[in-house]
């Protein structure tokens, strides 16, 4: 049977690029595309049709940082589809960011710069704002609603005989020191974009707890240092340009700057050639380029523990359901 696949953020970027990836490799794949952008939504499908004509694509309009949002969508995609075997928890927002401009020049002199550009680490802040749902903006787009998601999509993917695998898409940018459990929110912070993905790992290790038992397997991925709309609004367009030219050459001694969305994908599209059951629980699949331009993937350990994981877990249950009670 076509195999039927969910992504989330897909009009642009690395979520594009993989639904172009997938479709190369499958022209069978039945692709869903989750997007917050109707009108970019219906473009990103018909890019994808120039060149997949006879492709099954539909779209889903999905702001999985508004709560209302995710639980009509998910109906929407219950009501269409009677199984889902992959769904990929790519949309993500940083909103807001601020480039610390003394850290920035002391590590651009530094032996430090490769490790400073492609995690981010002591560079970005965020200024974070609150949604309707009176929930942080960060949070809940780059992680509860993707909670919830796959929480109401759950009789889809979990299938008796069958396997299915949620793909999140974290950052190396996703620190430990960042998160707080007693901050899930991040709101006394101004790094909630990395709370956040390192809240992702946690909580993909916890639903391999949860659900390897009814098939469902959980990954998470790091795409690298690609150059999206996401990344261009660290810093002015100009600036990218001067410094474009640097990053190339720096590729040819890193394999972690990817640069381009096809090459920040290849973690994506090989988890999707894999038996979700044989993937690591505890690794983060690393999109790497080769200075030659060869792209391969490659696991790594995350620092992530099954206690801090499981109270993770618990304390999104409980602000579910608050949200449930409150909508």
């Amino acid at each position: 049977m076509a195999r039927v696949v969910l992504v989330t953020g897909a009009n642009s970027g690395i979520g594009l690029a993989l639904c172009e990836r997938l479709l190369s490799h499958d022209a069978q794949v039945q692709l869903c595309l989750a997007c917050r952008n109707g009108q970019r939504a219906e473009a990103a499908r018909q890019a994808l049709l120039v060149s997949h004509p006879q492709a099954h694509i539909s779209l889903v309009q999905l702001d999985v940082g508004s709560m209302h949002s995710v639980f009509k969508a998910a109906q929407e995609v219950r009501q269409r589809y009677n199984r889902l075997d992959y769904l990929y928890l790519n949309a993500g927002i940083m909103p807001n960011p601020q480039v610390d401009h003394k850290a920035f020049y002391k590590g651009l002199f530094s032996g430090k710069a490769v490790h400073m550009f492609s995690t981010g680490e002591g560079l970005l802040t965020q200024k974070d704002e609150v949604t309707s749902d009176g929930l942080q903006q960060v949070f809940a787009t780059n992680l509860f609603g993707h909670f919830i998601l796959v929480r109401e999509l759950e009789p889809l993917l979990c299938r008796p005989g069958n396997s299915s695998l949620i793909i999140w898409t974290s950052s190396s940018n996703a620190r430990r020191s960042a998160f707080s459990l007693d901050d899930l929110q991040h709101k006394q912070g101004n790094e909630s974009y990395s709370s956040s993905k390192y809240a992702s790992d946690l909580l993909s290790l916890a639903f391999n707890r949860h659900y390897n038992s009814k098939g469902l397997y959980s990954s998470v991925i790091c795409p690298g240092l690609v150059m999206t709309n996401l990344t261009y609004g660290i810093l002015p367009s100009f600036f990218w340009t001067l410094i474009m030219p640097i990053m190339w050459l720096i590729r040819i001694f890193t394999n972690t700057f990817t640069l381009t969305p096809y090459n920040g994908a290849e973690a994506l599209f090989w988890l999707f050639k894999q038996k979700p059951e044989a993937l690591d629980p505890m690794a983060k699949y690393h999109s790497l380029t080769s200075g030659l331009g060869n792209n391969y993937t490659q696991p790594c350990k995350m620092d992530i523990d099954d206690i801090m994981a499981e109270t993770l877990y618990e304390k999104l249950l409980d602000l579910e359901d608050a949200i449930r009670k409150k909508l």
